[in-house]
């Protein structure tokens, strides 16, 4: 199995979460073994920021990478997108300190990688492959990864209020692109009325709105639509952990099981992993056929790597 990136260049425009503002963002095929790679097309010779769980240095709400003074946040419904699709090279400019919010799901930056195409390369995709159990925990929350013969992500949200149902707060992922198409990729952020509200007088979440999360109030959702699943709040917790994990650098193999756990307990723990060698190994597969994970077929190699 190859390596891919993009086969052309492709942009949107989108309203910053926190700013409230557009921002554009674009993304750029790269040679093979460059990883994820942001980059800030407002500032005149910003210095990339590499797609790393090292460079996290905040996670209120959302997870931020700062590098050589230069910030990019709200980065895990983009990550999780392209892991998803199983994107290796990429470079994403963006002309703001954050992403694009888009509809508070990973949907639109599928959609928008899909519209590019992807392209294999001519060299192996690598995987990150967990060979021993890894948990940390924080209080009563709790995230692990554990050695599994492909990818498969389990998660757990407790929530004591009326709009969530105590029956459908657990989820579980079997990882293929189609799967994480078809039953995780549209699962959208939500919020309480009171925090956005909180945030707000703090100019903060000023782009945020029932056009890009799940609102709650005291009782019940306000978005008129209601949910697309059911159990939409949690699908959307394990949608942040995959974009969340795809910072450890390559995608991955093992099984991860999380209770309550959030951006920062992500971050713990995929630096945990790289902490000690012996947690993991780089791997290779010959083709498809030996991948233990299912990928969307690629164009043929369409630029040099």
């Amino acid at each position: 199995m190859n390596q891919r990136t993009i086969n052309q260049i492709i942009s949107v425009t989108g309203i910053g979460l926190h700013s409230g503002e557009p921002v554009n963002l674009e993304f750029h095929p790269q040679p093979v073994n460059t990883g994820i790679v942001f980059e800030r097309s407002d500032i005149v010779g910003s210095t990339p920021i590499p797609a790393s769980g090292f460079l996290v240095q905040d996670t209120m709400m959302s997870s931020n990478l700062v590098f050589g003074g230069t910030r990019v946040g709200t980065v895990e419904h983009l990550l999780s997108a392209i892991a998803g699709l199983g994107v290796d090279n990429l470079l994403v400019r963006v002309s703001a300190a954050e992403i694009p919010i888009m509809d508070g799901s990973a949907a639109p930056f599928v959609n928008l990688l899909l519209q590019a195409g992807l392209c294999e390369q001519d060299s192996a995709k690598k995987f990150l492959k967990i060979i021993r159990p890894v948990r940390v925990k924080v209080d009563d929350k709790w995230a692990e990864l554990r050695p599994y013969d492909g990818f498969e992500l389990n998660f757990e949200i407790d929530f004591d209020h009326p709009a969530f149902n105590k029956d459908l707060q657990h989820a579980q992922l079997c990882f293929s692109t189609e799967n994480f198409i078809e039953q995780l990729s549209a699962a959208r952020t939500f919020g309480f009325l009171t925090d956005i509200e909180a945030l707000r007088r703090n100019n903060l979440a000023l782009g945020g709105s029932m056009d890009n999360a799940i609102v709650i109030d005291e009782a019940k959702i306000l978005n008129v639509e209601g949910l697309r699943f059911a159990d939409e709040f949690v699908r959307h917790k394990i949608l942040d952990a995959l974009g969340d994990l795809y910072l450890i650098g390559y995608p991955l193999l093992g099984r991860f099981n999380a209770y309550k756990s959030g951006h920062a307990l992500n971050n713990l723990l995929v630096r945990e992993i790289l902490s000690d060698p012996n947690n993991f190994e780089v791997v290779t597969f010959d083709d498809n056929v030996t991948c233990p994970i299912e990928y969307l077929p690629a164009l043929p190699l369409a630029i040099e790597g």
